[in-house]
């Protein structure tokens, strides 16, 4: 399907001879856990400024609560975490990708505990959680399950000292500068300074994901998927977008936010019952309320249908209240401010949209499409997690792949002895004659269209219908050129969603977090990925193999 959406170049309007400039080594933008790894690590080479939207604590890294997959018992190996990963992938991994990430995760654990950083213990020896998808126990956990929170500190902390790294807080990435197709940099919206243009030798993206796209989310607000757009507008390639997780079990209360209930919950032995307190998970899956995600989600989507329900419910009270809230001490105090006793009372959840799969293609030394960008993290696509994340991979690849991304920018730039190009660059777009549509009530009738067409399940004429009117918003919305982040946030959004839908609709089969109704099997013809670049503005659709490399 042809796009229609008139996407350009750049969403806002300046001169670099009239805006305020900085200059620096790397760029790295995104605080979460890939962000603040690579920018440590970059800083062992070169200086670095590193951009974040708003606070440390508004990352999904914050948010998480399971933890950190890698092995370390003597019962357990690297071969054993690959293959856990490879089975949850549904086909798609990158084998070495994979091979990388479980290979160097060990590691990457020793480094953070000799640096300080401490995780749950039982005495001396460390607990080890089991989570949905694992056959054996290897997911590090800090806090009881505030293993994010503990992380996301810590880096931050440790990075904040470098004296080589400058953090610019509450600092919106507007786009990515490019001169002669390479990324130079990016155009950003300080709440303080207003528009700068950030000038680096190379740049990291590590923005995050799109979850916010629907209207189910256990992300934060500002998760709309703002870097991944960007690079999409300045050429880079795009893959699996399709490919969103959703995760089985967030707190049900309704007119609150979605919050997370760890999949750890789970691993501990609670138990998933309808209404009537029947266990329905065996009848899905063998393994019960640790099968993969996508196959919980599934199973919760279709109890839901059968009985006419708003949620399902977790049974922890064979636990023991002492047991459960000293081991999920965030999750009991949250339940408990709604009055749910998990002691005494069963915790309702349902699905929730959770993490990105797919995002801007990258080798396996972080490098995208476009000279001087890197990109690593969530907002990311390596192939690591195939069609579905294995649990607690995610922190996992941030911790492995930012540091690979902040050693291989950082090195670059401290051989390059030029200083980033500074060539006066500048942009206007045209006045739009169009009428101006409410953003807000676009963003949340985009949120709700998305979860309803492109939610858990997907059919291919509601994923038609789902591309038609995202076009129709973005004829009104794609011609502004706005002067704050809620505009360009529905930009990016809209440029994003129409992705989604579009991948989804390429995509006709089922495999992992991706469920056609109309396609409900598997075709071993669409063992691939499908990827998409936005240049000569016009969307280049391609088909990758495995290894992420171009097969038409």
């Amino acid at each position: 399907m042809e796009s229609s959406q008139n996407i350009r170049r750049y969403l806002t309007n300046f001169d670099s001879a009239r805006t305020g400039n900085v200059l620096t080594d790397v760029l790295v933008v995104g605080s979460g856990v890939a962000g603040l790894t690579a920018a440590a690590e970059a800083a062992q080479y070169c200086d670095v400024v590193l951009v974040a939207k708003s606070s440390f604590a508004d990352t999904t890294t914050y948010r998480a609560q399971g933890g950190v997959a890698a092995v370390s018992r003597a019962d357990d190996s690297l071969e054993q975490h690959v293959k856990d990963t490879l089975t949850v992938g549904c086909g798609l991994n990158h084998p070495k990708a994979v091979d990388i990430a479980c290979a160097r995760g060990p590691d990457q654990i020793r480094d953070l505990i000799d640096r300080g950083l401490l995780f749950d213990r039982t005495g001396t020896a460390l607990d080890l959680g089991l989570e949905g998808g694992h056959q054996i126990p290897r997911v590090y956990h800090a806090g009881g399950d505030a293993t994010g929170k503990a992380l996301s500190e810590f880096l931050s902390d440790k990075t904040s000292q470098l004296d080589s790294v400058r953090i610019f807080q509450d600092c919106y990435l507007i786009d990515l500068l490019t001169v002669e197709g390479v990324c130079v940099g990016a155009i950003t919206h300080h709440e303080t300074y207003g528009h700068q243009l950030i000038w680096a030798k190379r740049t990291i993206l590590a923005t995050g994901g799109y979850g916010t796209l629907f209207r189910e989310s256990t992300n934060p607000p500002g998760t709309t998927g703002d870097g991944v757009a960007a690079a999409y507008r300045a050429g880079a390639r795009l893959c699996d977008l399709e490919m969103l997780q959703f995760h089985p079990t967030t707190l049900y209360v309704a007119g609150s936010t979605r919050a997370l209930i760890s999949e750890a919950v789970r691993g501990e032995g609670a138990f998933l019952v309808d209404g009537n307190g029947h266990r329905f998970m065996q009848q899905y899956h063998s393994d019960g309320e640790l099968a993969p995600r996508d196959v919980v989600s599934r199973a919760i989507v279709d109890r839901l249908r059968e009985s006419g329900a708003t949620c399902v419910y977790l049974d922890v009270r064979h636990l023991g209240l002492d047991r459960f809230s000293k081991r999920f001490p965030n999750i009991t105090e949250r339940c408990t401010e709604f009055g749910i006793d998990v002691g005494e009372d069963l915790i309702p959840v349902r699905p929730a949209a959770h993490f990105s799969i797919g995002g801007v293609v990258t080798d396996l030394e972080a490098r995208t499409s476009v000279a001087g960008l890197y990109s690593c993290g969530e907002g990311s696509c390596t192939g690591l997690h195939g069609a579905n994340r294995l649990a607690s991979n995610s922190l996992l690849e941030g911790l492995v792949y930012g540091k690979i991304a902040g050693k291989n920018a950082g090195m670059e730039s401290a051989s390059d002895s030029l200083r980033p190009r500074s060539a006066r660059v500048r942009n206007t777009n045209p006045p739009s004659p169009k009428t101006i549509l409410d953003l807000a009530d676009v963003a949340q009738s985009l949120r709700s269209l998305m979860w309803r067409n492109v939610g858990i399940l997907r059919h291919g004429d509601r994923l038609t219908e789902t591309v038609e009117i995202i076009d129709f918003w973005s004829r009104f919305v794609l011609d502004k050129t706005f002067d704050e982040p809620a505009g360009w946030e529905v930009q990016n959004m809209l440029i994003l969603a129409r992705l989604v839908a579009l991948s989804a609709l390429k995509r006709t089969e089922s495999r992992g977090v991706h469920f056609r109704t109309d396609c409900p099997d598997t075709s071993s013809s669409q063992e691939c990925h499908y990827a998409f670049t936005w240049q000569d503005n016009r969307a280049i659709e391609e088909t990758l193999n495995l290894d992420m490399r171009p097969t038409t």
